[in-house]
């Protein structure tokens, strides 16, 4: 009875079947695999940031958070700047997918378009708590798209620092009648050009060139960055003076520049992976940096540094040459008018809770800004 029930089973699945069965499950498995491995991210990314220079900090740590976050099937392999590109060609690299992403500053590229000025820095602009109320909830964000859009790219914000030091060099700035035939170093189209109406020559050097070009009296004076930074690149073993405040940047913001192609390769989740650990790095980098600057101040003060300030009338000079050069580009650029406009909006608005809020809010209310009707008219 057994050998026959046995073998009446073994009669219902004979070789050839069993073989059939076998490719048919390997013919279904196949694919399957493949499709978990083509969910497997692989990136690369770079930045305009040097290893000297602290403001890499933000791509890094980006890049933590995201590897951290994506697991092993989304990883971005990170190359310090200059290691892959040099810093000003980092832009094109990524626009034409060499790279797939990278760390960016937008005052490096007013050479594309004046408008990434406005979004990287302004003078007397917006500060770091305008920039993050401004990109997250009063239309910043779409902006800064529209304008990397243009070039295939997109932008998330992700990183950024309050004020700036000011005017390092060894002669003293307390007024802007010092800054008469002064060579400083100084970033930023526009704000060459309100240096220029001071009356001083802007040099354009690249931050690795500072210290030896303070050194040797090849410029007088030069803004660098926030002082943590200045204090990481050396600048106090060889200025004397300290201007402040920091009218060319009042904050700065950076970001994560990707390949639209790439970008549009993500599922829905990893673009929201994407943009949540860049939101979190925006704030990350806030802290790092401020917190860095306590120790930064002291060691500047320590060394002997002098500190000097402009008063409420020479920032007045000041802004009244801003506006002037705002209101020219604005005519000439469409893209810096609605930016700009939509900047100056926001301040506009915010004024009235910050004068109630007093001494217990954030950042400052301008008392002259440009005519934002004159903007207004400006955009097509």
């Amino acid at each position: 009875m057994r050998n026959e029930i046995g073998e009446r089973k073994h009669s219902m699945f004979p070789k050839w079947t069993i073989l059939i069965i076998l490719s048919v499950f390997f013919c279904f498995s196949a694919p399957v695999d493949a499709t978990a491995k083509e969910k497997r991210v692989r990136l690369k990314m770079s930045s305009v940031w040097s290893s000297g220079i602290q403001l890499i900090e933000v791509d890094r740590h980006f890049v933590k958070l995201v590897n951290n976050m994506g697991g092993k099937n989304f990883q971005i392999k990170f190359f310090d700047g200059g290691t892959m590109v040099p810093a000003f060609e980092l832009f094109d690299t990524v626009a034409n997918g060499t790279l797939d992403m990278g760390g960016d500053w937008g005052g490096y590229w007013p050479g594309k378009d004046e408008a990434f000025n406005i979004i990287g820095s302004h003078p007397l602009g917006l500060t770091i708590h305008d920039y993050i109320i401004w990109i997250y909830q009063g239309g910043g964000f779409e902006l800064i798209q529209e304008a990397y859009g243009k070039h295939g790219l997109v932008a998330l914000p992700f990183g950024g620092h309050g004020s700036e030091s000011g005017i390092r060099g060894n002669k003293p700035i307390n007024s802007v009648d010092d800054i008469q035939g002064m060579k400083i170093r100084m970033g930023g189209k526009l704000q060459g050009k309100v240096l220029k109406d001071l009356g001083g020559v802007q040099v354009n050097l690249a931050g690795s060139e500072v210290y030896q070009a303070l050194e040797k009296g090849v410029i007088d004076a030069s803004e660098y960055n926030i002082p943590s930074v200045d204090r990481v690149m050396g600048l106090q073993e060889i200025t004397k003076y300290w201007a402040s405040p920091a009218w060319h940047a009042p904050s700065a913001i950076f970001s994560v520049i990707i390949n639209k192609k790439v970008w549009d390769g993500f599922t829905s989740e990893q673009q929201e992976m994407l943009k949540t650990a860049a939101m979190a790095n925006f704030l990350w980098s806030c802290t790092f940096f401020e917190y860095q600057n306590i120790a930064a101040t002291k060691s500047f003060l320590e060394s002997g540094v002098e500190i000097t300030k402009l008063n409420d009338s020479d920032l007045a000079k000041i802004q009244q040459s801003v506006n002037k050069h705002t209101l020219d580009v604005c005519k000439k650029n469409p893209l810096f008018a609605k930016i700009a406009y939509s900047q100056y909006k926001f301040l506009q608005d915010f004024s009235q809770w910050r004068e109630i809020a007093g001494p217990f809010s954030h950042g400052r209310n301008v008392t002259a800004p440009p005519d934002l009707e004159a903007i207004k008219a400006t955009i097509k």
